[in-house]
């Protein structure tokens, strides 16, 4: 299968003021992973260990310090079209309906009027929100506000789509219900997909490969395969299955990992300071 995004020797460092001095601090380091095409990759890690700043780099947010990133063969070198991030806040535009906040990405990129129009209500029909494109943000739930970002990221046609804590803000039961439905527009699309989350139920639901972070510096300290086929409306996390897999998560969370010795360990204000 052809890996769609590639990450080879992945570090980022960030330089902070600790205590008056500057500190190199190393949020990832020696990262290397492939993502097939079409893969639901799902990235679960403890607090703190570079998940975000991961999906950064993979957005061309920010650039490694070291390593490279491809993505279908050619070099990430900054934000582009063929890659969508939707962030655990909907970051919508209170003054433009649910349609026009998804037409927002294609008059970015020049899409004609009446053209995006057309893209903006397929889009919200695809994440369940047929009838609502006249809502302001004011007027829509959690979840809906969730459905109206998940739309403006996939209309502009993304090749991957970036996806970082989308549902943590959510009750659990619409976590659950917006779990059932990005699987569902997942299967219908057929995009590539980087999931960070801090769950292992919704790492092991939603991902068909889970990548284990160790603690910072953040790596890649174990991959592991799924194979559960969930159906929506099926109680899969109820199986037996489910929960062998789960442990498995949850033990490659808790194996200790040796930190390499580094020149200068910044304090705690120091961590803080860099946002990771």
């Amino acid at each position: 299968m052809t890996a769609a995004l590639v990450l080879d020797g992945v570090r980022k460092d960030f330089v902070v003021r600790d205590e008056g001095r500057s500190a190199r601090f190393t949020a990832v380091q020696d990262v290397d992973l492939e993502v097939p095409d079409g893969q639901f990759l799902a990235v679960v890690g403890p607090s703190g260990c570079g998940k975000s700043t991961l999906l950064d780099l993979v957005a061309g947010l920010t650039t490694p310090t070291a390593g490279r990133i491809l993505l279908h063969g050619r070099p990430v070198t900054g934000p582009a079209t063929d890659r969508a991030v939707v962030f655990q806040q909907y970051a919508l535009l209170p003054w433009r309906t649910a349609r026009k906040n998804v037409e927002l990405g294609l008059e970015s990129v020049g899409v004609p009027r009446r053209q995006r129009g057309r893209l903006a209500d397929e889009h919200l029909d695809l994440v369940g929100l047929t009838g609502f494109a006249d809502r302001y943000p004011h007027e829509l739930s959690g979840g809906m506000k969730q459905r109206v970002a998940i739309a403006r990221a996939l209309a502009v046609d993304p090749r991957v789509l970036l996806m970082d804590e989308p549902f943590a803000a959510l009750d659990a039961q619409t976590r659950e219900s917006l779990q059932d439905e990005l699987l569902r527009i997942w299967r219908a699309t057929g995009k590539t997909v980087v999931f960070i989350t801090h769950g292992i139920d919704e790492a092991v639901y939603l991902g068909q490969r889970v990548a284990v972070m160790s603690p910072r510096p953040g790596r890649i300290s174990d991959l592991i395969d799924i194979d559960l086929d969930p159906v929506p409306g099926e109680d899969v996390r109820s199986d037996p299955a489910f929960g062998r897999l789960r442990h498995r998560v949850w033990s490659a969370l808790r194996q200790p990992t040796r930190q390499q010795p580094t020149r200068q360990q910044p304090t705690a204000h120091a961590r803080e300071a860099a946002h990771v």
